[in-house]
């Protein structure tokens, strides 16, 4: 089984806990000095669930993103005045098995008082494992995530999450409970809305199979009837063996792919070389995980741009 969760990229509980414990000894009421007065705190450890909590939460709430913009989220190591942030909000939101760091703190310091997105959904399995990423492990055998956590990726599962975000605020802040509910349920219209667009645009397609940078797209694939085949597996920032290389060249081969899914985030040197190998071209799939800061766009225009990404790639009609 894939072992999702890398040590090294989470800080010991000890350390949380020492982290948490300082930054309430040099000034907690300093982490939430920004907030403007009246608001509901809400930390959201990337991206995709700092984007729900704001179209959930709207004017009551002030949503605090652990993830920088423009940053890989799986690399996050969490600092002290995060942790205590955490530790001070009036909610916190995440998705177990992304970002280690962030799960810890959670589990120490906010434990009461936040959503585990994933928690909320059917999952799948995790994505297979690569040959490079086990030789990564070198025979340690670390802690083992027991799912795909690329939940986002589907908007009907994040359709989903909106409405028991939207449940979860309102039992945390009674006294606005229907402007959260209201905004929740608005918010999971427009998803199902992109949903319907999905599999319409996506039902009747010449190939079935995407070529992608690494396993962030088992959701996707599996909503739409679409087949993943990942350069990298789990971790984005391994790289291939040449064996698995020459094999992935074959494989692009067989099935007749014209596209390899490059990505933002994370060097698209890997998958271009794949191409260059294969003699496909490249395309941006973009796995949503964060978005570059000034950015335009948010989730429902960068998934809106996937699609029409994917449709031309797999000659839909």
């Amino acid at each position: 089984m894939p072992r999702y969760r890398d040590p090294r990229r989470a800080l010991p509980a000890a350390a949380l806990a020492l982290a948490g414990l300082a930054a309430g000894l040099t000034g907690c009421a300093d982490a939430g000095a920004d907030v403007p007065p009246g608001k509901t705190v809400v930390v959201a450890s990337f991206y995709p669930v700092a984007w729900l909590a704001e179209q959930v939460g709207g004017g009551d709430v002030f949503v605090r993103t652990l993830t920088e913009p423009g940053a890989e989220p799986h690399d996050l190591e969490l600092t002290a005045r995060q942790v205590a942030n955490v530790a001070d909000a009036d909610y916190a939101v995440h998705v177990r098995g992304v970002q280690p760091a962030v799960d810890d703190a959670v589990r120490l310091h906010a434990k009461g008082r936040s959503l585990d997105a994933a928690s909320v959904v059917r999952r799948l399995p995790p994505p297979e494992e690569t040959e490079s990423e086990e030789e990564a492990h070198d025979g340690v055998r670390h802690e083992e995530a027991d799912y795909d956590p690329h939940i986002w990726l589907d908007p009907s599962r994040m359709a989903a999450i909106a409405t028991a975000l939207g449940d979860r605020l309102a039992a945390a802040d009674p006294a606005r409970a229907p402007g959260y509910r209201h905004r929740a349920g608005a918010v999971a219209a427009r998803l199902t809305a992109l949903d319907r667009e999905f599999r319409d645009g996506l039902a009747s397609c010449k190939r079935r199979e995407i070529v992608t940078a690494h396993g962030a797209f088992g959701y996707l694939a599996d909503r739409y009837g679409l087949r993943q085949i990942p350069v990298a597996g789990v971790d984005p920032a391994s790289e291939p063996s040449p064996k698995r290389m020459a094999g992935l060249t074959r494989r692009v081969a067989s099935i007749g792919a014209t596209t390899i899914f490059t990505e933002t985030l994370v060097s698209p040197k890997v998958a271009r070389s794949l191409a260059r190998e294969a003699g496909v071209r490249t395309a941006v799939l973009d796995p949503v995980e964060g978005i570059e800061d000034g950015s335009d766009g948010d989730y429902m225009t960068i998934m809106a741009e996937n699609l029409r990404t994917l449709r031309p790639a797999l000659e839909c009609s």
